[in-house]
């Protein structure tokens, strides 16, 4: 990686991005190491004992609700917020006593943060202006910027002239013109409207393989941290619940928390009623389905039976079989979500492709699913390995 006054932006492949937040790259160091670190402010620790190794040019996720540390996280590897504990590496070296403008970090916030009165080519170029760098460069690496961006010929423009999607390209641009080893966005989509979103969800990803920079990205969002990550670590109350991959993370929740943030899964409580052979578990409906479960379980243990929506199908003959009848059904074009009432404590939720028609409240219904569908929690919520 060009020092902050190299004379290139070249994209080039990345070097781990489907490492993820793996422990390193090889024999080099890894881009970004959070050391056991606290963060606390006066008595409240907003994160604790937190540890995490990024791979060189991954593209990594903190995902969890309001309040769980994810932007407190990000913040302290930019030197915006003071750790309590530990060490914060990048690039193997230490700088959590690092001034923000040594770092060599790009920042793209929420608010894009573009400077009002200053044209497109002031604001992409301001980093350059302060690392000294002469002015034809400036101008080259400006334009070379907005390019990847696509946003040619926009440096005479002020940010009141460019839409909300556009204004988000500009910061983008400004924050990776220099080069820096770390791009952090924070909450970056969130202002724009759902079709700009999903537009610039491609072409942050696209732009982030192309330079083989190193993100993290911060988001309450589950589909931008699924359709965009190489690897997810989702928070809770200032600490990591479950770090991998999207598929991982999403297919093999590591607790009743992951299961039901990341998808709004079904979780179906009951207790095993045989586990010699097939592991039949008996739902407080008195139900009994069938399940795969990694060792064998005394009978009796309350267990929590973890089904994504999209998992049940509508009338396929499967192992397992619930009927019941729909409580309401909610058309999405290619699929309708189903709440069904099959006895018990709590409805289940369905997301089904159409056949014929959608089916309407009240209607009696059965849904299946297969035993390799199910993850299997321990009374504790904890997933059972």
């Amino acid at each position: 990686m060009p020092d902050s006054q190299g004379t290139t932006l070249n994209p080039r492949p990345a070097s781990a991005g489907a490492e993820g937040a793996s422990a390193g790259a090889g024999a080099s160091s890894p881009a970004v190491e959070f050391r056991n670190i606290d963060i606390a402010y006066g008595k409240f620790v907003a994160v604790r004992d937190f540890s995490l190794s990024i791979g060189k040019g991954s593209f990594v996720t903190l995902l969890g609700p309001s309040g769980c540390g994810k932007t407190t996280i990000l913040r302290s590897i930019a030197g915006l917020v003071d750790i309590s504990a530990g060490q914060i590496m990048i690039g193997g070296r230490r700088v959590d006593d690092v001034p923000i403008y040594k770092r060599n970090i790009g920042l793209v916030f929420q608010s894009y943060a573009l400077f009002p009165h200053k044209s497109v080519f002031d604001n992409v170029a301001f980093g350059l202006k302060h690392r000294n760098v002469a002015k034809p460069e400036i101008k080259r690496k400006v334009g070379q910027a907005l390019d990847m961006v696509r946003l040619p010929g926009s440096e005479k423009k002020l940010p009141s002239q460019l839409s909300g999607g556009q204004q988000q390209r500009i910061a983008l641009a400004r924050a990776i013109v220099f080069e820096p080893q770390v791009l952090l966005l924070d909450e970056p989509l969130s202002a724009l409207d759902a079709n700009m979103r999903e537009e610039m969800r491609v072409e942050i990803k696209k732009i982030q393989k192309e330079t083989g920079i190193t993100a993290i990205f911060v988001t309450h969002d589950q589909e931008e941290a699924l359709s965009m990550s190489d690897r997810i670590v989702v928070m809770n109350a200032g600490s990591a619940e479950q770090i991998g991959t999207p598929e991982e993370v999403y297919e093999r929740p590591a607790t009743a928390f992951v299961a039901d943030f990341l998808g709004k899964a079904n979780m179906l409580s009951g207790t095993v009623s045989r586990s010699d052979g097939p592991t039949i578990v008996t739902l407080a409906g008195g139900q009994t389905i069938y399940v795969l479960s990694p060792k064998a379980l005394p009978q009796g243990s309350a267990v929590t039976v973890v089904v994504r929506p999209q998992k049940l199908s509508v009338g396929r003959a499967s192992a397992n079989r619930l009927p019941g009848r729909i409580v309401s059904a909610s058309y999405l074009g290619g699929s309708a979500i189903y709440e069904v009432d099959i006895g018990g404590k709590a409805n289940i939720r369905a997301n089904a492709p159409i056949d014929g028609r959608v089916l309407r409240e009240g209607e009696a219904i059965e849904l299946g699913f297969d035993p390799h569908d199910c993850v299997l929690l321990d009374e504790a919520g904890l997933r059972i390995s």
